[in-house]
């Protein structure tokens, strides 16, 4: 088992060589050295290859990371292909994992890049034993409980998570880093003396984050928090845990409407700001949220490869902790949920 997900080795850390230098030079001018080497020798695992994950992927590889492991259980579909730019018209019916390795290997020769299709989520000993052997763990575009049930693990064993994914024109990313030291820039200090501060955040698990209550903010603090949208994704979780699928026509608009004012009355928004939920986002998300558009999926995509860039380099503050992405807007915006 251990030799099939080998991790980074920690006690024998890769060193970057001159030609990795050469490379990685522009990345290396905005990190730092010690922050690229951090990157160089992490390993990252990313579960579900969707447009959310082709995304983050690209640009993970092309950061610099040391290896990636991709699990994905699932076949090419003819729907892959839109947002899928790892697969082609002829990998249709084969292996995601298989079909995508080689072109994302391509993006970078120095990352390794292994490929899992199997089911690994039914043996608690297996999906232990990989969560082990990584530095990070994101998983895209699933389900409510099984994002609970992977952020539950990666806690046992300590290890960062994100989760990230779509429904239509709306995207979200979490993240639970445990408890995250990082450096921040000292924006109070003089501007000819810059200077870092080490800085630490305690995150929360999922299953808190989705407690979370919003009695405590002025009526200007969540305006600015769009509540409507962050409860429109929640209430997609709730559907899909109930019907074991996502809403696909209008006619299920009115069901996802009730579900998520159900949701937004027990998480106590303020009444001035939003009483209830605006009917034309639930017949967006009905109708849409089964589907992926490329342009949701790059925005959030984009910014899931960022912040995980940004965690392991541990400089300046990752999300914390629930960012939500308004397609119909091109608006984002980030709540602390529980934190």
């Amino acid at each position: 088992m251990s030799a099939d997900y080998e991790g980074s080795t920690k006690s024998n850390p890769v060193q970057i060589t001159e030609d990795e230098a050469a490379v990685y030079d522009r990345q290396i001018r905005l990190w730092g050295l010690e922050a690229q080497q951090k990157m160089r020798n992490a390993t990252i695992l990313i579960v579900r290859l969707r447009g959310t994950a082709t995304e983050t992927i690209k640009n993970i590889v092309l950061a610099g990371i040391g290896k990636l492991i991709i699990v994905d259980t699932d076949d090419v579909s003819e729907e892959d292909l839109g947002t899928g730019f790892f697969f082609r018209d002829d990998d249709v019916g084969k292996k995601k994992v298989n079909a995508a390795k080689t072109r994302i290997e391509s993006l970078n020769p120095l990352v390794t890049v292994q490929a899992i299709s199997h089911d690994v989520f039914h043996d608690r000993e297996l999906l232990d034993a990989l969560v082990m052997s990584v530095d990070l763990v994101c998983v895209t575009d699933w389900h409510r409980e099984g994002l609970i049930c992977i952020n539950e693990v990666c806690r046992c064993v300590g290890k960062p998570f994100y989760a990230g994914g779509t429904f239509g024109l709306l995207g979200y990313i979490f993240c639970d880093l445990l408890k995250h030291d990082y450096i921040s820039p000292d924006r109070s200090a003089p501007s000819d003396a810059p200077r870092n501060l080490k800085a630490s955040t305690v995150y929360s698990p999922l299953h808190m984050a989705l407690r979370h209550r919003w009695t405590a903010l002025t009526r200007k603090q969540t305006k600015e928090l769009n509540p409507a949208v962050l409860h429109g994704i929640l209430a997609v979780w709730e559907y899909q845990h109930a019907h074991g699928k996502l809403p696909e026509k209008l006619e299920e608009a009115p069901q996802l409407l009730s579900i998520a004012n159900s949701l937004l009355e027990a998480s106590g928004v303020n009444k001035q700001v939003l009483d209830t939920m605006p009917r034309e986002l639930m017949e967006i998300l009905s109708t849409g949220a089964s589907h992926e558009f490329s342009p949701p999926c790059a925005v959030v995509g984009g910014m899931l490869a960022q912040d995980i860039l940004k965690a392991l380099a541990a400089r300046e503050a990752p999300v914390a902790n629930f960012f939500v992405f308004d397609g119909t807007s091109g608006s984002g915006t980030v709540c602390r949920m529980n934190m």
